[in-house]
């Protein structure tokens, strides 16, 4: 009962408040960017050459927001979002009419969960056992060579380092291609052509986020590991005649991985929001592309689909950390 009034009830609390606050705030933003969804469809039928009618515009102004869901205040349409979301519908695309933005999003998920999934793990796997085992044996020349390709390449910002692999990879060895999540023309099916073809398209962005997610995973853990290994207990297992390969997967690994646990629950809840950089780089067919397009032509829908979906994630990544973490560390079960 203590852990239940203590423990859960706040977080679960402070799970719906936060994405009650994220979708509310979503929602008013867009609408104070001055870029009137109605109007630009009305400037890109005319820019096609169609000819409108002065007497015509208003009943196609008035036809155009009450088809987008933009009728009456913003108080009302606040109201009317959250009827829509209760039956998990987002509305209607408005640069993609007649498109609904779930398809939208449905179509562009597999993308970026099939990216962004798999380098998170192969960076905070690989990192946190490279970076353990760097830290435990430092004073070896290969750990401060590692630390040393760590610090040249952890400063760099993503968007220059993913354009230095295209230049180099895509432009003058021309190992992968410069865009695209596959072939043009290649139609999706379970077959070993296919999922090759998305392998090697995705060979590039997911080494870019790999890299350098892995070289953050590496200095933190070592550091970790590091402070952890000065600590009397250790000393105490060295002396007594513990074996290194004891001490550092029972003692030490086991310790530091646990503010890595918490990293971990903030890097996949990230996932839905953080490819925009990487797709747009790489031009890959994903969330985050789409996330792009939609800001770029005022689709409050597709922008709030989006970003819910992303304020959905972090939160119940972290939810999930929060009420698993005690299985982690047993000292969280009696405070």
């Amino acid at each position: 009962m203590r852990f239940l009034q203590r423990y859960l009830i706040p977080r679960l609390i402070s799970y719906f408040l936060v994405i009650w606050l994220g979708i509310t705030v979503v929602f008013f933003i867009p609408r104070l960017i001055p870029n009137d969804p109605v109007m630009k469809m009305i400037d890109q039928m005319r820019a096609r050459g169609s000819t409108l009618e002065p007497g015509s515009m208003d009943g196609i102004i008035r036809d155009l927001t009450q088809m987008y869901g933009l009728e009456g205040s913003w108080l009302e349409q606040y109201g009317d979002m959250w009827g829509r979301l209760a039956n998990g519908d987002f509305g209607v695309s408005f640069f993609q009419f007649p498109a609904r933005v779930n398809d939208l999003i449905v179509t562009a998920l597999p993308w970026t969960l099939g990216l962004l999934l798999t380098t998170t793990a192969i960076a905070w796997v690989l990192g946190n056992i490279i970076g353990g085992i760097a830290g435990y044996y430092t004073r070896k020349r290969w750990s401060r060579g590692l630390d040393t390709i760590a610090m040249v390449i952890r400063p760099l910002p993503y968007y220059i380092f993913a354009f230095m692999l295209l230049l180099v990879f895509a432009y003058v060895v021309r190992w992968f291609p410069v865009s695209g999540g596959a072939s043009l023309g290649a139609l999706p099916s379970f077959t070993w052509d296919y999922v090759q073809n998305v392998i090697w398209h995705a060979t590039l962005p997911a080494l870019s986020l790999s890299v350098l997610g892995l070289t953050v995973n590496f200095q933190v853990m070592k550091l970790l590991v590091q402070n952890i290994n000065a600590e009397d207990y250790v000393q105490y297992a060295r002396l007594g005649g513990v074996t290194d390969t004891r001490i550092v997967s029972k003692y030490i690994i086991r310790n530091a991985l646990l503010p890595q646990i918490t990293g971990l629950a903030l890097s996949l809840g990230q996932i839905f929001s953080g490819a925009l950089i990487t797709e747009i780089v790489f031009a890959y067919p994903g969330l985050g592309t789409l996330l792009y397009r939609a800001i770029v032509n005022g689709d409050y829908n597709l922008i709030m689909g989006i970003t819910i979906l992303s304020i959905v994630g972090i939160t119940t990544a972290i939810l999930i950390v929060d009420l698993t973490y005690p299985l982690f560390d047993p000292r969280v079960r009696y405070t």
